[in-house]
């Protein structure tokens, strides 16, 4: 669906609990995590930055999620893509330019990891290794501690529907079922695990396997903003009072290839993605915006100038950013970080 259904027409978002200024902030976020992406490719083809994984197509269930969460207290353990997502917990587009051209201060690891795998101490986004989901077990662990501190926080993991098929996402969820832990995990259903299509890898729905776990699961619109709100929302409401993990499904489209290592037209059509992209929940969202008056072509016009305005500035400030020290690769190897750079 390209607009609306006429069901849904109606004002929602205030029987969710968010304002009109809420609402409006969501949009910016997806449409700046959108720009930042599109931004991302043309570095990367013009040779400015080696490498960018895109996600472009899920921002709106990454944002809508983020929102949902606590962003002050809960713990946060992306996935490569989640550029939507960090950005709507206190990212800034300054310092994911910083990673992408691998910069000494990079806050993710200093320059020295790949793009998208993001850790910042400050916003409690614990940091991810290229393996895929060996998040999940980190995310349960970081529950378990926060039920054994009785602390009213959750952790929020998220990944792809291919990796659900690892092992660690199901000792993960075992582990997580079995003591009732505060953790939310949420697989962003892209269609596809690099070329291989989701009927491929999959024969049920990734929302059932919670079943076998013995905790709730659900599947949702992933370009549906307002469902994706509420049902993130109502799984913290459940991890906060003891109730247990939720499995969150979020159904979407990988718009562009996996990563710009990628040729997508290898193994899908054009029209297939064409199609998909009719389905954009970023313009779904614009138009209920308009349909409640909070949203116009001038508004529209305004906020992508200035998201253009802060590209341009943080893209001339992370390419004149100095490279990390060739000495500074000694340091976080061993427990003595202090003096190891120092170390001939």
């Amino acid at each position: 669906m390209s607009l609306l259904s006429s069901e849904r027409q109606h004002i929602r978002h205030p029987e969710l609990g968010l304002s009109d200024e809420q609402v409006v902030e969501m949009y910016t976020w997806m449409v700046t995590a959108r720009m930042y992406d599109e931004r991302m490719l043309l570095l990367q083809r013009a040779g400015k930055i080696n490498f960018h994984v895109s996600g472009v197509g899920q921002e709106v269930a990454q944002v809508a999620a983020a929102f949902a969460l606590d962003r002050d207290q809960d713990y946060f353990l992306p996935y490569y893509r989640d550029y939507g997502f960090v950005l709507s917990v206190g990212m800034t587009l300054k310092e994911l330019f910083l990673s992408a051209f691998a910069k000494e201060e990079d806050p993710n690891s200093g320059g020295r990891q790949m793009p998208g795998h993001f850790g910042c101490k400050r916003l409690r986004i614990v940091t991810g290794s290229s393996p895929v989901t060996t998040q999940v077990p980190h995310a349960v662990g970081i529950a378990l501690a926060a039920k054994m501190k009785g602390k009213k926080h959750v952790s929020f993991v998220t990944f792809g529907e291919g990796s659900s098929n690892q092992g660690d996402f199901h000792e993960g969820c075992n582990f997580a079922g079995v003591h009732k832990l505060p953790v939310i995990l949420m697989c962003e259903n892209n269609q596809y695990a690099i070329s291989v299509p989701v009927h491929k890898q999959i024969a049920g729905k990734v929302a059932d396997r919670a079943l076998g776990y013995g905790f709730h699961g659900e599947q949702v619109d992933g370009n549906d903003a307002l469902e994706v709100f509420r049902v993130v929302k109502e799984a913290r409401e459940r991890a906060i009072a003891g109730e247990g993990p939720t499995l969150i499904e979020a159904m979407m489209y990988r718009l562009s290839p996996h990563s710009t290592s990628d040729n997508d037209l290898v193994y899908r059509t054009k029209e297939e993605v064409e199609e998909n992209r009719a389905k954009d929940g970023i313009p779904i969202l614009q138009s209920y915006l308009v349909n409640c008056g909070l949203w116009d072509d001038e508004k529209e016009a305004q906020l992508r100038a200035g998201i253009r305005s802060q590209l341009d500035e943080a893209t001339v400030y992370a390419e004149k950013a100095p490279f990390p020290t060739p000495e500074s690769v000694l340091l976080h190897v061993y427990g003595d970080d202090v003096n190891a750079g120092r170390q001939s």
